[in-house]
């Protein structure tokens, strides 16, 4: 056991005073304890700054610069990093108060920053009958899917007792044996009386019972709203059950109300959980509106977040609630980063807006049906002008051709106008895109963040059905990126699917179908890069990249912990890396107990 310097200096100064009463021997052997004592109090003398934490002892990633670099150690105080680099110079860091963590070979990285997701939607996700196809579920047809229902709701009858609601995330119509969307008759065999809300896996859709369309006010008379559709009864105007877009943004507030303030706090503390086990020690909140934003700062204020979350409130619902909010600065891990549009919707689910019909619609579809816009030409010009006048970053869901035409223009328009400082617009996943789009977002300073994880669920659905075996081999168009040295970041967009990381990871360098197939070889790209798309990349595209997204001294101390290095592992088993810990500014906020 170490001793301090105390201790030794004790001992031999006791030796030394035994010595005068006994021998010159004895005196001789104190006086040489006495210069070995000085010696090695010098040498473990305590540093002038002790760090609180040092880390070694496998490969650590700094994700700094063009090409992989690594250090042995990294040292931690107060939460920042104020150390990176070979083991030896440690020793000016480790005092006897220090906490020293063994990575046993495996693999430190960047804490993941999160460039888009929805943490309050992927907390009800969490907390909601799980209707995913596998692998992350097990519902592969409508009998299996009510069954699901069925079993949650009696496994959670006092929360459905207290919410009025049985509620259940991610059917995929796609995955489902019968190839369509439950109907308001299927899902009335879970409850006639109850109101059943089941989200797509896309977030623009979902399927309600008659008990949801009653409590919302849905019936053969009511008009489908700008931007959205109330699917019909073939051959009639009776509400078949399932709504899209803003039908179905609309019925969501009556259907949920019962869920109530303390409901949405417990989704958000839920989706910030969900996170922080995929490695992400920053989250966002992609969508929001004034009364969600207001419950996540309450959440955070109560000290419920354990990672930073960052908010883009909807810029077509409240501009006041965003120019008084907006921040460069957390609080108590929370703050509101700038504006949100949405411009059309779900490629797989058939809304997103294009620029030709779609390949082969699965559904009632008209001839040369080639999708809509959520949002009107004016709102969107609207919108854009106002972001810049004031300049706000303004990230923008557009997911077909038409949507990105329409964006670009907004945006051209704008930096005409205003000039080209706006702070760094975002393009949210543009799936369906042509390369002349991708020059225009270059030229534009436009910031991709892009979405290769459809490759993985969807790929299959878009060769075959969305855009085709051609157009296919180019959503979320990562190598056109590149060629035109732009960044790029990557998402998950949970709860479209499950933030996971390592997920993300694979299919942004493997591009592979569930069912094997290769969707866009030339659009792969190296491990390096897709790790950069997830770390130093999306921290600069929200404005934090002099504190995120690296290993470098001065910055947070926010960190992933990998079960191997993903540079070293053949990359087809990318997906099953393991996140085994996340440690937000020098604190482990999640662990997988090993």
């Amino acid at each position: 056991m170490k001793r301090t310097c105390e201790e030794v200096i004790r001992q031999a100064r006791a030796t030394m005073a035994g010595g005068t009463r006994r021998s010159l021997g004895v005196l001789l052997s104190g006086l040489v304890s006495g210069t070995l004592a000085l010696s090695a109090c010098s040498t473990e003398a305590e540093p002038d700054n002790p760090a609180d934490l040092v880390i070694r002892g496998g490969p650590i990633l700094t994700m700094v610069g063009e090409e992989p670099a690594y250090v042995e150690a990294v040292a931690v105080d107060d939460g920042v990093i104020v150390y990176a680099g070979d083991e030896a110079g440690l020793s000016d860091f480790v005092g006897s108060e220090t906490e020293e963590k063994d990575l046993g070979g495996r693999t430190l990285l960047p804490g993941f920053v999160d460039p888009h997701g929805h943490v309050m939607v992927g907390g009800l996700q969490a907390l909601s009958a799980n209707l995913l196809a596998p692998p992350d579920g097990e519902v592969t047809d409508i009998a299996g899917l009510i069954e699901t229902l069925q079993a949650w709701a009696e496994e959670n009858a006092e929360a459905v007792e207290a919410s009025n609601v049985i509620v259940g995330f991610g059917y995929d119509n796609a995955q489902l044996a019968e190839l369509r969307h439950p109907t308001k008759e299927d899902l009335d065999q879970v409850s006639e009386d109850i109101p059943v809300l089941i989200i797509h896996q896309s977030s623009h859709i979902a399927a309600v019972n008659s008990a949801a369309l009653e409590l919302a006010g849905i019936d053969s008379s009511t008009p489908n709203p700008a931007g959205g559709v109330i699917q019909r009864v073939s051959g009639s105007q009776e509400p078949n059950g399932v709504l899209e877009e803003t039908a179905f943004f609309a019925a969501a507030g009556p259907v949920l109300s019962g869920v109530g303030a303390l409901g949405s706090a417990a989704f958000a503390r839920a989706g910030v959980e969900n996170w922080a086990r995929f490695g992400f020690t920053t989250a966002q909140e992609g969508r929001s509106v004034p009364g969600t934003a207001e419950v996540m700062r309450k959440v955070a204020d109560e000290g419920g977040f354990a990672i930073d979350v960052l908010t883009y409130p909807d810029v077509l619902v409240d501009r006041d609630y965003i120019l008084a909010n907006q921040s460069d600065e957390y609080v108590n891990r929370f703050r509101v980063a700038g504006a949100k549009l949405t411009i059309d919707g779900s490629p797989q689910g058939f809304t997103a807006w294009r620029d030709r019909p779609y390949y082969d619609p699965v559904g009632d579809y008209p001839e040369g049906y080639a999708g809509y816009a959520a949002a009107s030409e004016e709102q969107v010009r609207g919108a854009v002008d106002w972001a810049y006048e004031n300049g706000l970053q303004v990230i923008t869901h557009a997911n077909g051709e038409a949507a990105s035409d329409l964006l670009i223009s907004a945006l051209t328009e704008a930096q005409q106008e205003y000039g080209t400082a706006s702070p760094r617009p975002v393009l949210i996943h543009g799936q369906f895109m042509r390369e002349d789009q991708m020059d225009a977002y270059r030229d534009l300073g436009v910031i991709p963040s892009l979405f290769p994880m459809h490759t993985f669920y969807w790929g299959d659905w878009h060769c075959d059905h969305t855009v085709g075996p051609e157009l296919c081999q180019n959503i979320s168009p990562t190598g056109w990126a590149r060629e035109r040295g732009m960044i790029f970041t990557t998402h998950h967009d949970a709860p479209v699917a499950l933030p996971n990381s390592m997920r993300v990871l694979d299919a942004t360098v493997t591009r592979r179908s569930r069912t094997g197939r290769i969707v866009g070889e030339g659009q792969r790209v190296d491990p390096y890069t897709a790790l950069r798309a997830m770390t130093i990349w999306p921290a600069f595209q929200i404005f934090e990249e002099d504190r995120k997204g690296s290993i470098e001294v001065g910055k947070l101390a926010d960190f992933v912990v990998l079960s191997a290095n993903p540079l070293e592992v053949d990359p087809n088993t990318l997906a099953d890396l393991k996140v085994l810990e996340t440690i937000k500014e020098g604190t482990t906020v999640w662990s997988d107990g090993d």
